[in-house]
């Protein structure tokens, strides 16, 4: 996939350094298969036998490290971050990866009470606007037991944060925010579980950015409760937005207006967390009241308490920061990718160090498929050359139009992406919208499988 000012899997990797050029070379033709096939084991995925044993010889080679891996493609991503400029949403989440039945998996553990597995801990990049431009930091974790239920939930809230899982939020925060060039602005967003007074103390140490969507009704130095302050104000604004379908609720995607309200609170730090002298006594948090004017009949509809510490300008920067949270499903959208087309819970390895590898490599390729998708929506008059190669364009607008004479000049990524539709699903009506991201994977699993073959059916 020759991917242009998005992703070039060898422009993508130049910096890698794994000690030995053929390591790094195959790494990249690794990519270069797995990318053609990406819900298909290394076997199925493979050329032939030999390139399948010298991808499982790669992921053994003791200088194969998965440091090196996110180090080169952090940087990638940094250089499309200064390219677009800001502000870049760092995106947070997790995500469980169910191998229950992997036994004798080494470093197998749970993820929960009775589930094997690994815990995946994600941060992209994301552009205001919603592309998706990389992943900027990515750990694994899991329980060596089973969660212990018998300790009470106070004796478990005044364990030290870096006793906890949830100090993985902090981690993320610090790694996926070094080194960033000045003059890029980088908002993290969490969802509810980034609620936390150790995170916005964190934030505020680093003077990093934060926007994350609050439960807590916490306690203002005035005694006062946040969430039951905001409720009483009166509505300061009106802004219409297109939500994203939600499958768990069975509402699908929609026009609505949210009402806005926000204040500003300095929060005071739990009495809970009194001994931690470390932490600040109050913080200021500026609060974004967000609720859904007329939600769908039967349907409790949105409603988010958002955090900010950057909330400077009034009503209209609080618009903006309504559409920077709602960029956070992209990450949800990654994830669906990650499993249902890459299908990473079907990966076998012995160990769960290996797995993790496994997984960051598909987590690319998944960043891959999200960026060709959006970058049509958002950028569709750009040329398809950007994103496929030129073997790749002609070939899918042959098959896509029924036609065996070739394009002589790119067309656009918008048709691109529609001529991927065609082939991954079936046909469109105008009124369906643009092609989703599961449609462009199986188009684009389609049109490799015609490139593969191609030389024997002409």
């Amino acid at each position: 996939m020759a991917t242009g000012q998005y992703f070039n899997l060898e422009e993508e990797f130049a910096g890698l350094d794994f000690h030995s050029v053929r390591l790094e070379q195959r790494f990249v033709r690794t990519m270069e298969t797995l990318v053609q096939r990406p819900d298909a084991s290394i076997w199925e995925a493979s050329e032939n036998r030999a390139e399948a044993k010298a991808i499982y010889r790669m992921l053994g080679n003791e200088d194969f490290d998965r440091q090196e891996i996110i180090r080169a493609h952090r940087e990638a991503t940094i250089r499309r971050m200064v390219r677009y400029g800001g502000p870049i949403l760092a995106v947070q989440d997790t995500t469980g990866v169910n191998y229950n039945t992997h036994l004798k998996t080494e470093g197998i553990g749970y993820i929960s009470d009775k589930t094997l597995g690994v815990n995946v801990h994600s941060c992209l990049a994301v552009t205001s606007d919603g592309l998706v431009l990389g992943v900027l930091d990515q750990a694994g974790y899991n329980r060596e037991e089973p969660r212990d239920e018998s300790a009470s939930h106070e004796s478990k809230k005044v364990r030290p944060i870096e006793e906890k899982e949830s100090f993985r939020w902090l981690e993320t925060l610090e790694r996926s925010t070094a080194d960033i060039p000045e003059g890029v602005k980088v908002i993290t967003v969490c969802d509810r579980e980034g609620d936390m007074y150790e995170l916005f103390a964190k934030a505020q140490s680093l003077k990093e950015p934060i926007l994350i969507r609050i439960v807590q009704n916490r306690m203002t130095v005035e005694n006062k409760r946040i969430l039951d302050e905001i409720r009483k104000k009166r509505c300061q604004g009106r802004v219409e937005v297109r939500l994203p379908r939600d499958s768990r609720c069975s509402i699908p995607e929609r026009e609505a207006v949210l009402q806005v309200r926000y204040a500003t609170y300095t929060v005071k730090r739990p009495h809970i967390l009194n001994p931690v002298k470390t932490l600040p006594d109050g913080i200021d948090l500026q609060v974004i009241y967000v609720k859904e004017e007329k939600p769908p009949k039967g349907k409790e509809g949105i409603e988010w308490f958002l955090a900010t510490s950057e909330l400077e300008s009034g009503l209209e920067e609080a618009y903006e920061y309504v559409g920077y949270y709602m960029q956070r499903w992209k990450i949800e959208r990654f994830h669906y990718v990650l499993k249902s087309g890459c299908g990473i819970e079907k990966l076998q390895e012995r160990s769960i160090d290996k797995t993790m590898i496994l997984i960051l490599m598909y987590s690319i390729i998944a960043v891959t498929i999200l960026n060709m998708t959006y970058a049509a929506r958002l950028t569709p008059e750009l040329p398809c050359s950007l994103v496929l190669g030129e073997e790749e364009w002609k070939l899918l607008y042959c098959v896509a139009n029924k036609r065996k004479k070739e394009p002589k000049k790119p067309y656009t990524i918008k048709e691109a992406i529609d001529y991927l539709g065609c082939v991954g699903g079936p046909k469109r009506a105008p009124s369906d919208g643009p092609p989703g991201v599961k449609t462009v994977w199986i188009g684009l699993m389609k049109l490799y499988i015609l490139l593969a073959y191609r030389e024997y059916l002409t």
